[in-house]
């Protein structure tokens, strides 16, 4: 009788373990609130602040354009004989309280909708790699427009994916213009989250803001739920405008697209070594961002995209799975929330070329850090090897489960009268079996306190054994075809994706 009641008991644990849970029950969601690791202290975060001021007042930001020049200065700031504008602490701040807050980042679908608030936390896609990663083959080729979507097709299903920005580059597009529309139809088709992009130049974003418009079926429908954002980089490190990044963004915030502001400078390269210089560095940029969007329109949804990243400095090559770059970002969220501004920055990246171990310990650093910091978006958080240069399909999947436990720490330890479970020690040993694995509260909390794995194996050697020895990224590599293998869910209905190719020149 006692072995069937265990085993009545295993049989019912697998079963829970298996079923999908409800949204109320799960585990991990997007949007938990992070902010218990803080690498900079409060006087830390001020002299950052300070600094940061004093670079706008003294060295300013070169390159505007004339446009932006004009909508700058006639808010406050100063251009000077050396062709930079320089921005008074009085301005900033000015900027600062105008600057919109608790904004939301829209999907297609209402129930992919990200509050950008405080600390919360959600982890996506993000870069620009140019090569695709061939695990048959173990090498490296040209990204491709079906290998995008694909790739949005994968993270649509994936559920600690929270958004997805464009991760790779269609290299077989014969010009910006097919680029960044087929960009923009390659991922909206496969995902109905949230979706972030870039435009390579301005005369690419009418026909793409036009394309929009056809989608979410108008302007006013576009403007009230507007599903993508611009990825803007709209500075050059160090501390100059990008011209016509500038043009783009000054499109994008006509049009009621949300901007996002990004500063990527490479510490040791066109952003100070130090860890604390790269910092201040990408938020004096980030607040020019804010004072050239208020300037422009007050409260426009902009997210402070501090994305410095950190070099080899034995090399000069970019380090993206490095602990600096995990302190980094780590240092960017506190500064975003020192601000109470959405930001972003990156997380996530391997140096690795393939899904091995080094990624995995790579990955989850940054991921984990960035998290415990509550960095409200995590860029690249899945999929991206060789220092941005590379994506990876199956790198993505396993990416959802490396997620899944660093949401499981940023969720953190519940300390409640029934947490301390001193009544179910007392049942447990005074008269009790002698353990808890049929009790009630194990049988209750084995699904909203503990994340399970997707692909990651935890059976013991023997069990592994009889299992046929399970390979990693061949499960990896079967989910993939699983996924591509069925209709993609966020595909466009046929009326309109009929009347989208019939307008645009659609290359998918």
């Amino acid at each position: 009788m006692t072995q069937n009641r265990r085993s009545g008991g295993r049989a019912a644990r697998k079963a829970a373990r298996a079923a999908p849970l409800a949204e109320d029950i799960r585990p991990i969601v997007p949007g938990l609130p992070g902010g218990s690791y803080r690498p900079l202290s409060d006087a830390d975060i001020e002299r950052i602040h300070r600094a940061a001021l004093r670079a706008l007042e003294e060295i300013g930001l070169a390159d505007a354009p004339e446009s932006g020049v004009e909508i700058m200065t006639n808010a406050g700031a100063v251009l000077g004989d050396d062709g930079r504008l320089r921005f008074s602490p009085a301005m900033v701040d000015d900027m600062l309280a105008k600057a919109g807050r608790d904004i939301t980042l829209h999907g297609r679908e209402s129930r992919h909708d990200l509050l950008l608030s405080g600390s919360r936390v959600h982890y996506g896609t993000a870069g620009a790699a140019v090569h695709l990663v061939d695990i048959d083959g173990r090498e490296y080729r040209d990204s491709l427009l079906g290998d995008l979507h694909d790739a949005a097709r994968i993270a649509d299903k994936l559920d600690n994916i929270h958004f997805v920005q464009r991760p790779t580059v269609a290299r077989d597009m014969p010009d910006n213009q097919s680029l960044d529309l087929n960009t923009l139809y390659a991922c909206c088709s496969g995902t109905a989250k949230h979706v972030g992009t870039s435009f390579v130049e301005p005369d690419t974003v009418p026909m793409c803001m036009d394309f929009l418009r056809h989608v979410a079926g108008g302007d006013d429908e576009w403007r009230a739920r507007p599903f993508v954002s611009n990825s803007n980089c709209f500075v050059v490190p160090p501390m100059k405008f990008a011209t016509e990044s500038c043009q783009v963004m000054e499109m994008c915030v006509e049009a009621g697209m949300p901007v996002l502001l990004l500063s990527a400078g490479q510490a040791g390269a066109t952003a100070p070594a130090t860890i604390a210089g790269a910092i201040v560095q990408a938020v004096a940029e980030c607040l020019a961002g804010v004072v050239y969007i208020n300037a422009m329109k007050p409260g426009h949804p902009a997210i402070f995209g501090t994305w410095p990243f950190v070099s080899d400095l034995r090399t000069g090559a970019m380090s993206g799975g490095s602990g600096e770059q995990a302190l980094l970002t780590a240092g960017c969220a506190q500064m975003h929330q020192f601000y109470g501004l959405p930001g972003g920055a990156v997380g996530g990246i391997a140096d690795s070329k393939l899904p091995d171990m080094q990624a995995g310990w790579e990955q989850m650093c940054s991921n984990v850090m960035a998290g415990l910091a509550g960095l409200n978006l995590v860029y690249e958080s899945a999929g991206m090897h060789a220092s941005l240069l590379g994506y990876c399909h199956e790198s993505l999947i396993l990416g959802d489960d490396i997620i899944g436990q660093a949401l499981r720490c940023v969720k953190g330890i519940e300390v409640t009268d029934e947490t301390l479970s001193v009544d179910v020690m007392a049942e447990t040993c005074l008269g009790g079996p002698g353990h808890y694995l049929g009790s009630g509260q194990t049988l209750a909390r084995m699904q909203t306190d503990y994340v399970y794995p997707a692909l990651g194996d935890r059976t013991s050697p023997k069990e592994w054994a009889e299992n046929r020895k399970p390979d990693l990224i061949a499960n990896a590599v079967a989910r993939k075809e699983a996924i591509l293998a069925e209709p993609a869910s966020a595909a466009f209905p046929p009326d309109l994706d009929r009347e989208l190719r019939e307008r645009f020149d659609i290359r998918l």
